[in-house]
């Protein structure tokens, strides 16, 4: 039995191995890692027959990373590790596929049993794995997962039953469906089979893969891939009544179903820098040429401009203005057009926060992020402006309360912030005496102009000390400070840190 073992206390480790070679010879400890990251990276290279894991460990504890492998399908038999206070929660990895529970300090009788239990669910498994899977999409399904490697028993199962010969070339063809995968899936496979039908002299299964929210179609009988793929591309695409984004690659045998899957997918965002109805086709998008993508720094300013003055029908034109910039006929590393995107949204949502809107500071920032980062398709990158769109229509409400005068005057902060603007150019602007407008201020805000402005500047000051290399002069600059002196001393005053220490704790 190959065992993998996860645990950041050392001792524990040595302790859990010399345990091991006392209980039987036959346990090979395939790999030891420190936390949850570097277990499952191990765990992915080496295909362990069972997992020893800890629960509490620095960075990625031991639950994340059963629940990321049991997400990408790999369902590894299970010891889990926990200190009492932990157990209840340990408990909760049931629907991750855990398989023992063992309370530290580890009872040596009781680890001896988990292991004897364990080797004899694998040896069951293994007697049983061709008449228990069944159905050809079972045994696909288990093959994509790494939970089945095709011996002799599942050759044999496959060319008896199915004629399938394992060592030949294996067409994949991924359809990714991502935020529409539950309402879409079973229409979208039903008109995935239907429009595999019509090509004649193919054998092919279809699977949904929830954890990727997407469709596969294996195609194990095809007598030419090229002209597969060609037919994919002019025909199966136009079938898909929705936008989806569509991968293919070849693989030259069935143990090589899950190695073309994950080689595949990370490149399905590709189908951002395309028109509609391209297919992704790995290895060749590996060669694909681009062209430098160039943020649109002057929409970004409109935006600003536009969220502060509240005019929702500007905002919207401006969003779409933003996803069109990147429709030109150019072809953009998908990963710079996600980053622009991240950009831009941040600066909506920091203007927004800066002049008052409620729903704009209850947005978690992380998950949008995420939201991005992981799009496949351009209909997911909408979805993201649409929500913006939504959140900023909903400023009106939130401040109808406030004070017009303190709304116009956070605007005019949120818009000059960067010049320098004092309280007396303001309440000029605004035909009213400094005197009313500071007392007004902190009336509403429940804080003095000064401070309001103070911080908003450290704000933005942040924001560029994490997200850009620029120089702490230009910084102090662009915030609205002509002498970076004056500007540190400030930012250690609000934060505790000097500028240039802060932005080495984001390193």
């Amino acid at each position: 039995m190959r065992i993998l073992i996860v645990e950041d206390e050392i001792r524990i480790r040595e302790g859990i191995r010399k345990l091991l070679s006392k209980l039987d010879p036959g346990y090979e400890i395939v790999g030891e890692a420190n936390d949850g990251l570097e277990g499952l990276d191990l765990c992915r290279q080496l295909e362990p027959d069972l997992i020893i894991t800890d629960v509490q460990m620095p960075g990625m504890n031991g639950l994340k990373m059963l629940e990321t492998l049991h997400d990408e399908g790999r369902m590894v038999k299970t010891i889990v590790l926990s200190a009492y206070s932990e157990f209840e929660y340990a408990r909760g990895a049931m629907k991750l596929g855990v398989t023992e529970y063992l309370l530290k300090p580890v009872n040596l009788s009781e680890f001896s049993k988990a292991l004897e239990n364990i080797k004899a669910r694998i040896m069951e498994d293994n007697r049983r794995k061709p008449e228990k899977i069944g159905t050809l999409d079972q045994i696909m399904r288990e093959l994509i997962g790494g939970r089945l490697q095709p011996d002799e028993d599942t050759r044999n199962y496959l060319f008896n039953n199915y004629h399938i010969a394992t060592d030949r070339e294996y067409i994949l063809l991924v359809a990714y469906l991502g935020d529409q995968y539950e309402a879409r899936a079973k229409d979208a496979k039903a008109s995935l089979r239907r429009s595999l039908s019509h090509y004649e002299g193919i054998g092919y299964c279809t699977l949904e893969i929830e954890s990727l929210r997407s469709l596969l179609a294996i195609v194990y009988h095809c007598a030419s891939p090229s002209d597969f793929e060609r037919w994919v591309q002019y025909q199966l695409l136009k079938s898909f009544t929705e936008p989806a984004a569509i991968g293919f690659t070849v693989v030259d045998s069935l143990t090589q179903l899950r190695a073309g899957l994950d080689s595949v997918f990370p490149y399905m965002d590709w189908n951002l820098s395309f028109e509609d109805d391209v297919l992704i086709s790995y290895p060749k998008i590996t060669k694909i040429q681009t062209s430098m993508c160039i943020y649109p720094q002057d929409i970004e300013t409109k935006m600003k401009t536009a969220v502060c003055a509240s005019d929702h029908e500007k905002e919207k034109e401006l969003l779409r203005a933003f996803s069109d910039h990147f429709k030109d006929g150019k072809v953009y590393d998908p990963h710079e057009i996600k980053e622009s995107y991240v950009r831009f949204i941040w600066a909506i949502i920091e203007t927004a926060k800066g002049i008052g809107n409620k729903r704009a500071s209850e947005i978690k920032q992380q998950k949008l992020l995420e939201r991005i980062m992981n799009a496949k398709t351009r209909a997911e990158l909408s979805g993201v402006c649409d929500l913006i769109a939504e959140t900023l229509s909903s400023m009106e409400d939130e401040t109808a309360s406030d004070n017009l005068t303190i709304r116009r005057a956070k605007s005019m902060i949120s818009e000059f912030y960067h010049t320098g603007i004092t309280l007396d150019e303001i309440a000029s602007r605004l035909n009213i005496t400094p005197e009313y407008l500071g007392t007004q201020f902190h009336k509403e805000t429940g804080v003095t102009f000064s401070s309001y402005i103070k911080n908003f500047r450290i704000q933005k000051a942040k924001e560029l000390l994490i997200g850009t290399s620029l120089k702490l002069y230009e910084i102090s600059d662009r915030v609205g400070y002509s002498d970076p002196k004056y500007f540190s001393k400030v930012f250690k005053e609000t934060t505790g840190q000097l500028p240039a220490d802060y932005r080495k704790s984001f390193k």
